[in-house]
């Protein structure tokens, strides 16, 4: 600085003036310095670390270099000039020191975020992350460092301990709870998530309160975010899980079958005993040649045994027209080939009512995709209903226009033939 202002009362300038010319030169070469020092170790980064990271066979710092922390850790540079070329200033070096400590500070807040996110997404490399998910107590981490950074930086500038502010906060911890109530609650929630194996990253659940019917696709501090199937984004608070009941299809998922639970409704009016000729017609079909013959002579002793009169229908015992339907539904069913046959697999009769009797289907597909499920539940109760009527049944239904024309046409052909005779 001297040097400056000698050279320039050399060259003619007044004393006062060439005091204040050299200080803003020297302002402006030690900026000018720091921003190509700045420059030079961003150069580094981009060639040298960012070549041997590319080419070495580790994956972790590949994260880092992604998250640009060697770029961010760059930054201190500058400051580092900045701290040493302040004694250059004797009147305003306390003040530049503060200032470089500040930036150094934030510098460092800065990195360690980045730093902080690089580990999360290496973290999200191995399948134990979708177990146990660290994003919300890495946001705690953040959310300490930040406050310990802010307290550093207030403290440097005021001229106080830091001691002396952290002390002040204990008066304004109620505020504070009210503040960051919510990240309280999340990360106790995130805890409790994490410790009972309740959600993982991946997840179909279902959550009518908050319309949420999709995967998880991310689990914070605060939040859980859910892609619908509409292709939506429902946000769900993360205590809202501990508090609130939800559907969790992970270990429909995880068995490798999804239930199928859905009946046909048959007019009861359309069950009735079996005729020989019925008996006959259902031995020729495949699936119940052995049934029927077994059925039937189990019958036929059992009758014999009693000496039932058979000539009564309503005596001893007699096939049904529903009752093969229903065998022939599940010998259907554990012949299909995408039906899980080491799960439950019934078809029942449900209680009748007003509008016939519902026939149950339960079983489970041997797929959990989603696509699949509704092909293969769509065509096995195509098959059903086409079938029913080959046994003699009516599945039953409202009637329709359709039915109402045709009731009018018979009603008017009738009336016809008797106008006739």
């Amino acid at each position: 600085m001297d040097f400056i202002r000698e050279q320039l009362i050399r060259y003619g300038a007044s004393t006062e003036l060439a005091g204040l010319l050299s200080s803003w030169i020297l302002v402006v070469l030690i900026a000018g310095l720091g921003i190509v020092a700045n420059g030079v170790a961003k150069k580094v980064v981009h060639g040298v670390v960012a070549r041997f990271v590319k080419r070495n066979r580790f994956k972790w710092d590949d994260m880092l270099l992604e998250r640009k922390v060697f770029q961010k850790l760059s930054h201190i540079v500058p400051v580092l000039i900045i701290y040493y070329f302040s004694p250059l200033f004797p009147s305003h070096q306390a003040l530049l020191e503060k200032a470089a400590f500040c930036y150094f500070t934030i510098v460092g807040i800065v990195v360690l975020n980045a730093c902080l996110n690089a580990a999360d997404d290496i973290y999200r490399t191995y399948e134990v992350s979708k177990l146990k998910p660290i994003k919300g107590y890495i946001q705690v981490v953040k959310m300490f460092i930040f406050l310990v950074g802010a307290v550093a930086v207030i403290a440097t500038l005021i001229g106080q301990s830091p001691i002396i502010l952290l002390s002040g906060l204990g008066a304004l911890s109620a505020v504070l709870m009210l503040i960051f109530k919510d990240s309280i609650l999340g990360l106790v929630a995130g805890v409790q998530l994490a410790s009972n194996d309740m959600v993982r990253v991946g997840d179909w659940i279902e959550m009518p309160k908050y319309d949420a019917d999709g995967d998880v696709i991310d689990i914070s501090l605060n939040t859980v975010k859910v892609r619908n199937f509409d292709m939506t984004i429902t946000t769900i608070p993360s205590y809202a899980l501990i508090s609130d009941s939800f559907r969790n299809w992970r270990g429909m998922q995880a068995s490798g079958g999804r239930r199928i639970k859905r009946s046909i409704t048959i007019d009861a009016s359309s069950i009735a005993f079996c005729s020989p000729e019925m008996i006959e017609r259902f031995r020729s079909i495949h699936f119940l040649t052995e049934y029927v013959t077994e059925r039937q002579r189990d019958i036929e002793a059992y009758n014999a045994e009693r000496r039932v009169d058979t000539t009564v229908r309503a005596n001893g015992r007699q096939m049904t027209n529903i009752g093969v339907f229903r065998a022939y539904v599940l010998h259907y069913l554990q012949q299909h080939p995408n039906i899980h046959q080491e799960m439950t697999l019934l078809v029942r009769q449900l209680a009748p009512g007003e509008y016939g009797l519902p026939l149950e289907i339960y079983a489970f597909t041997n797929t959990t995709a989603w696509a699949s499920y509704e092909t293969i539940q769509a065509d096995i109760f195509d098959h059903v209903f086409a079938v029913a009527p080959e046994f003699g049944l009516r599945v039953f239904q409202n009637p329709t226009g359709y039915d109402l024309q045709q009731a009018g046409r018979s009603e008017a052909r009738r009336e016809g033939q008797v106008g006739v005779g």
